[in-house]
């Protein structure tokens, strides 16, 4: 009986030259980490005023560490793959990282920068929270496009078959894609809930925003992850035990945001009822300075006459006494 399927026959793999190979995962996936740079930038001026090359400073921690941490996590998952080969642990140029990994040692990264550099911590959390869905999303078209997620088999018409004869995917099998699946799930919590994005921040204390995000990604992510052929390890699927992690540090720390005094916000101060309608009245001027012993003129004196007309009348000038004999 034949299903209708979506087929993917592209080739994971772009060009080589020697060592190095360039795949559509890591173009994506730098793409990704651009998007997520250049939209915290404007999230942190926006929110709280940090300049761009604090982004630009912090996002390199994030981007080193997150590196390392998505490796570590990789190697952690599959250390079946590397028993008795473990210096293919540094072979790096041939794929293997991990999601989770990348993300907590990114948020791993921006704590050890902001610690130097005496920036809140918790309002880059709230800054980075969007953003690195959306970069979630992004890199998750190179997943898609090379079929390394194997997704459990599925009769429905969005079920993808790959045929490339390089591909990553599961020939021959028609499974559920569920790297796409999560990018439509990061893309539908930004677009739900950035728009409360300022009334969340104003809300809530610093990092409890970035925290929400990332702990709803994670909630749905447990889910989605039923639908991937990954390894079972207790009960439960690789990606869901970091998913669990996940939920559990969000929950914790933002328990323990939300009970910190947030600061007190200076009010004005009050006008006092007795002064509220007085009209504050100009000092007087001071007085002339002292002349060099001459008299000033003295000034006109204006007099009304009995007719109603005015006369002006000027003081005589004082008289000389006579000399002494």
């Amino acid at each position: 009986m034949m299903f209708l399927e979506i087929q993917v026959d592209l080739d994971p793999n772009l060009f080589a030259i020697g060592p190095f190979t360039l795949t559509w995962h890591g173009i994506f996936s730098v793409l990704g980490i651009l998007a997520t740079i250049r939209m915290s930038q404007w999230l942190a001026w926006r929110s709280d005023k940090i300049p761009s090359d604090k982004i630009y400073d912090a996002a390199f921690w994030a981007v080193v560490v997150g590196l390392l941490g998505a490796r570590i996590h990789y190697v952690l998952e599959n250390y079946k793959l590397f028993a008795g080969h473990w210096l293919d642990v540094l072979a790096v140029n041939k794929g293997g990282i991990s999601q989770w990994g990348g993300i907590f040692g990114g948020l791993i990264g921006i704590w050890i920068w902001s610690r130097r550099n005496a920036i809140s911590y918790w309002k880059l959390v709230d800054a980075v929270g969007p953003p690195a869905l959306v970069g979630l999303a992004v890199g998750r078209i190179g997943d898609v496009i090379n079929g390394e997620h194997h997704g459990t088999p599925t009769t429905l018409p969005w079920g993808v078959r790959y045929i490339n004869p390089h591909t990553l995917g599961q020939p021959g099998s028609v499974v559920h894609p569920e790297v796409a699946y999560e990018m439509i799930l990061s893309l539908a919590l930004v677009a739900l809930l950035l728009p409360f994005y300022g009334r969340l921040r104003a809300r809530f204390p610093d990092g409890v925003t970035g925290l929400l995000f990332l702990s709803l990604y994670a909630v749905g992510r447990f889910y989605l992850s039923y639908f991937r052929a990954d390894q079972i390890e207790f009960g439960l699927r690789q990606a869901q035990w970091a998913s669990l992690l996940m939920v559990v540090l969000g929950i914790v720390f933002g328990a323990y945001l939300l009970s910190r005094p947030r600061p007190a916000v200076a009010a004005p101060v009050p006008v006092p009822a007795a002064s509220a309608g007085r009209t504050r009245r100009r000092p007087a001027a001071p007085p002339p300075p002292p002349g060099d012993g001459s008299s000033a003129p003295a000034p006109r004196r204006s007099t009304r006459a009995a007719g109603g007309s005015t006369r002006t009348r000027r003081r005589p000038p004082p008289t000389a006494s006579p000399p002494d004999p």
